[in-house]
């Protein structure tokens, strides 16, 4: 019997959605039919190159032939355009954050389950194979209880200061990978939190934004969590973790585009970490959007899911306030 083709609308034709549009003409069983980007010559650029067209979003919403929509638009669209999709009947991608408010992230789980349609968000780091291999090992009880977890997450260089004006914050746009990292390694809610950080670039002090931040976390099962952050890592894209158990500790460290060592008389060296996220978590966004066709194709359910998204973003909005107030907050579970 041959395999069903799930045809997919993408919405955004920028940097990451260039990036899913390869992984969904590249996925078995998915066809890009549709991009939809404000820019039009965005649109029709990527949509030439994968054999697909360029419409708008009316037109996209309302062919019954289109399965699925991948939203990659600005994280400003993310709420309006996942209930809108949800009230098409179509199934839904979202890269993070859901909304860039809880009330929104709320009113889109609302509108997902009346429509009753899969939503999966795109917290692509569970599908990294070198944090999914710590992650396997960890649940197979190898170190035994985790009781604490270490993640480092820093960028190469800041981005622009209109991207950081419209980001949300540091908290929202970069910390909240790590917000879901940490409640996927836990397997356990998160109930109190407290973030200081610091403006030590000029792009983040014209934004009233940080740049630098550590994040402690505690669980309902007393576990704890530490994450440290940075936007201007001199030496390359920066992504560990660290968990120590009862008895023993796991550590995924970074990829290097080669592994290649050099021991010479006066020093050993090595690369430096891949340059930034696109190179680092090529792997994961392809096998992310493998799990999404499996999903469509009713193998599964959407994982990391909405509330996954929503927990996320709940945790990112308490650390923004935490770091206000300079004090420590509970979390609801």
């Amino acid at each position: 019997m041959p395999e069903r083709l799930f045809e997919i609308a993408l919405f955004g034709a920028g940097r990451i959605g260039r990036i899913h549009a390869g992984n969904i003409a590249a996925q078995s069983g998915l066809r890009l039919r549709y991009v939809v980007d404000v820019n039009a010559a965005a649109a029709n650029e990527l949509a030439a190159r994968f054999g697909a067209t360029a419409v708008g979003l009316e037109h996209a919403l309302e062919d019954p032939a289109v399965a699925a929509v991948v939203i990659a638009a600005s994280t400003t669209m993310h709420a309006e355009l996942i209930a809108r999709v949800a009230r098409a009947g179509k199934a839904i991608f979202c890269e993070k954050p859901v909304a860039t408010d809880l009330d929104g992230a709320r009113a889109c789980a609302v509108a997902v389950a009346e429509a009753g349609v899969p939503c999966m968000i795109g917290f692509q780091r569970r599908f990294d194979p070198t944090f999914a291999a710590l992650k396997r090992r960890l649940d197979a009880g190898e170190i035994g209880v985790p009781e604490v977890v270490v993640l480092t997450s820093r960028d190469p260089a800041p981005p622009p200061l209109e991207y950081l004006k419209q980001s949300g914050g540091v908290f929202k746009d970069m910390l909240i990978h790590d917000f879901d990292v940490c409640r996927w390694l836990l397997a356990d809610e998160i109930v109190e939190i407290f973030a200081t950080g610091a403006c030590l670039s000029a792009n983040a002090t014209q934004a009233s934004d940080l740049d630098t931040a550590v994040v402690t976390l505690r669980s309902r099962g007393g576990r704890l969590c530490t994450i440290n952050t940075s936007r201007h890592a001199a030496y390359g894209y920066d992504q560990r973790i660290e968990v120590l158990g009862a008895t023993g500790m796991l550590q995924a460290g970074n990829h290097r585009p080669t592994e290649v060592v050099a021991s010479l008389a006066g020093a050993v060296s090595s690369d430096v970490p891949e340059p930034f996220f696109l190179e680092r978590y090529r792997r994961a966004y392809a096998i992310e959007m493998a799990h999404f066709a499996e999903v469509l194709a009713g193998n599964g359910r959407p994982v990391p899911g909405l509330v996954d998204g929503i927990k996320a973003l709940e945790l990112a909005e308490l650390a923004t306030s935490s770091w206000r107030e300079r004090r420590a907050l509970t979390c609801s579970i």
